[in-house]
């Protein structure tokens, strides 16, 4: 079993963050990412890339960081007592995609590496990270499909990991003030140590690895899909929950905020437009109530289509 290797995750990375931008601009086909190198006192800095008013990306970004720091932030220590007085390091990328058609979801993904370590001791580190689904019009074939390539990102690590990180996504990202989930999930783990360096780091290669395969067919497919007024403004109102939950609930958010992260990067997930409604809700029978009632809950959708 090897010891854990910053070094190693921080290349990939870079190189995933390559790849990624590479795809996204060519399947945009108007806009390329703008790069914007940062740095912090503290210790570190990351290079944030964004694509704006493209032709399928309203808006989009894919950011690499790596801060690091003699002491951790209390959205840390508070959860993970033992990591006080540690020095650390966080490297990760991660990933939202804001596109303009309403029949194009919304995506999000990261994928991190976080270690601690303290003279004498044996150095904490785990990973973390996950992609997720958020449709405004959704449609069944496409939910399944994203959840096949996340199932089989998973299998190469044993049965039961996709359903694991497929219930945990569920769980995290639902927000409980509107009792609703903020999309149709996906996979989310952190704190993830198990099974050794080497299995943890292939596994998170693997999450990584499967997103291009699991949303670019979904945007290719519903890209061209006419749309009117009416599925901006819906489109519009759904992206205010995206705002809530990373506003309220998201850890990265928190975490980034807390550790003196880049603000510009870190809120880089926020939609360049969102409207609030007052008690607003949707006619019965319309596509946009069958979003709430087919779709906003946790479901086993592979299960249910006898796979």
């Amino acid at each position: 079993m090897s010891t854990a290797n910053l070094e190693d995750v921080k290349g990939f990375l870079l190189d995933f963050q390559d790849r990624m931008c590479d795809a996204l601009a060519k399947e945009d086909g108007a806009k390329t990412f703008i790069e914007d190198a940062w740095s912090r006192e503290q210790g570190g800095g990351g290079r944030s890339r964004v694509i704006v008013d493209g032709a399928l990306f309203e808006k989009g970004g894919v950011n690499f960081s790596h801060v690091f720091g003699e002491g951790l932030p209390a959205s840390a220590t508070a959860v993970r007592p033992e990591l006080a007085g540690r020095s650390f390091h966080a490297v990760g990328v991660s990933w939202v995609l804001h596109p303009h058609n309403p029949h194009v979801p919304t995506t999000h993904g990261n994928v991190r590496f976080f270690i601690a370590e303290k003279e004498g001791e044996a150095p904490v580190w785990w990973f973390g990270g996950g992609i997720d689904l958020t449709p405004y019009y959704p449609y069944h074939d496409d939910v399944l499909h994203w959840h096949r390539v996340a199932r089989d990102a998973c299998v190469p690590f044993g049965d039961e990991v996709y359903p694991r990180y497929k219930a945990w996504c569920d769980e995290y990202f639902y927000l409980k003030h509107r009792d609703e989930t903020r999309g149709v999930g996906g996979l989310f783990f952190d704190d993830l140590n198990e099974g050794g360096f080497d299995t943890c780091f292939a596994f998170q290669r693997a999450v990584a690895n499967c997103f291009l395969d699991a949303y670019l067919p979904i945007a290719q497919k519903r890209k061209d899909t006419p749309y009117g007024e009416n599925e901006r403004d819906f489109q519009c109102y759904r992206r205010g929950r995206y705002v809530e939950f990373n506003l309220v609930y998201d850890r990265g958010t928190l975490f980034g905020l807390q550790s003196g992260g880049r603000t510009e990067s870190i809120l880089m997930s926020m939609p360049p437009v969102a409207h609030w409604a007052y008690q607003w809700q949707p006619e019965p029978g319309t596509p946009e109530a069958e979003l709430y009632t087919d779709y906003l809950h946790a479901r086993d959708w592979l299960g249910e289509a006898d796979e």
